[in-house]
């Protein structure tokens, strides 16, 4: 009889279940939270995916942002930013006791590398003090982000001569403004669920990475004028490749042109986009007209009002970008003095125009009319705004 309760015990283990641990996934900016956990042979992790774009990849403690050869990759896993239940998930079984290393590949080789940025996770590693702590792995992470950052910023052998100098002049009359930095061109693969294509963007210090939040793109509303207003609202915003930028036009006359941040006031010579001017009468209060682009390129792109009656709307500061780096010198703001303080000079009216986009691509988007001649798909997303 006194071997009974053993013989219970030893039936009831193999019914025992296995944990289950739960990481979220950028649900606090670039994090896998918890960033590190032990768990036993058996264990499941579960991996919660929040809004973004975010990978669960396995790399090594040697190079804590490459693919390990053989290693587990769940694919890109895009959620809408406006999703907080029923998010995706993706688990991993653990089969022994090692150390599993684990970054997101997002923006991978880039500046805006998200393993670059700090996003790895780690299960059964060293604890600090001990080389393979997850402490160690962060920081050599860390370091692969800010040599992708260095890299991206050091000027080549044709523009060093220019791009040493911390200021340089607008396009025209003295105006100082900070010199533009070092733009690297990329080609990368993306993958967006099922669907895989090579893009070629330019990669800019501060820029987001490549990869959109959503195969249609996401729909951003920019209200063009209105009464008694010369602005753009929002005045600039953060879009990825294929984002749509829907503007509608308001009350009085007005154009989205595109321009460059050395000479915000005037149209490009070459490339770039131009919406004409879209006269809308003060009495119009409902159905206003849009015109829309698509992100190609996750560069900053300027833009301006060419209304110049009565008075000069670019020089009153009606000015827009997208994707300025706003914790760089070139931000929005910049960019909005740069209008208002060169705008209507003497040296204005003899300069010649800016030839082409900062980030050296034709315009970096692709133009699609907006009323009528919008799909209805994208109709259809666009009224969820109005």
């Amino acid at each position: 009889m006194i071997f009974a309760p053993l013989s219970l015990g030893l039936a009831l283990l193999p019914f025992v279940s296995a944990a289950v641990h739960d990481i979220q996934v950028g649900a606090n900016g670039l994090t896998y939270t918890p960033e590190a956990i032990s768990a036993a042979p058996g264990d499941q992790i579960v991996f919660h995916f929040h809004a973004k774009n975010h990978t669960v990849t396995q790399s090594s403690f040697a190079d804590p942002c490459g693919l390990k050869e053989g290693g587990f990759d769940s694919g890109f896993i895009p959620v809408a930013a406006n999703q907080t239940d029923n998010l995706p998930t993706w688990t991993i079984t653990i089969n022994d006791t090692a150390p599993v290393w684990v970054y997101c590949r997002q923006a991978g080789k880039t500046p805006a590398s998200h393993c670059g940025q700090g996003m790895v996770f780690a299960a059964n590693c060293g604890l600090d003090g001990q080389p393979n702590s997850f402490t160690n792995f962060k920081k050599s992470a860390l370091a692969v982000g800010a040599s992708l950052s260095a890299a991206a910023a050091a000027p080549s052998s044709t523009d060093a001569a220019a791009a040493a100098a911390s200021i340089t002049t607008a396009a025209y009359g003295d105006y100082t403004i900070p010199a533009a930095p070092a733009v690297t061109p990329v080609t990368q693969t993306v993958t967006l669920g099922s669907q895989v294509w090579t893009t070629t963007y330019n990669s800019y210090p501060g820029s987001p990475g490549p990869t959109p939040a959503a195969a249609e793109g996401v729909v951003h509303k920019v209200i063009v004028g209105g009464p008694n207003k010369l602005t753009f609202d929002p005045p600039f915003v953060a879009a990825q490749p294929r984002d749509i930028i829907v503007f509608e036009f308001q009350q009085k006359n007005h154009t989205v042109t595109q321009s460059s941040f050395a000479d915000p006031c005037r149209k490009l010579a070459t490339g770039g986009f131009d919406s004409d001017f879209v006269p809308v009468a003060d009495n119009v209060t409902s159905d206003y007209p849009t015109w829309n682009i698509t992100v190609n390129d996750t560069a900053p792109i300027w833009a301006y009002c060419r209304q110049k009656t009565p008075a000069s709307h670019c020089g009153s500061g009606m000015v827009f970008a997208i994707n300025p780096v706003q914790n760089s010198e070139r931000n929005f703001t910049a960019f909005q003095n740069v209008a208002t303080a060169i705008n209507g000079t003497a040296a204005a009216q003899t300069a010649a125009p800016t030839t082409s986009a900062s980030s050296g691509s034709n315009g970096a988007m692709s133009v699609r009319m907006g009323g009528a001649g919008v799909a209805l798909v994208v109709s259809a997303i666009i009224a969820t705004f109005l």
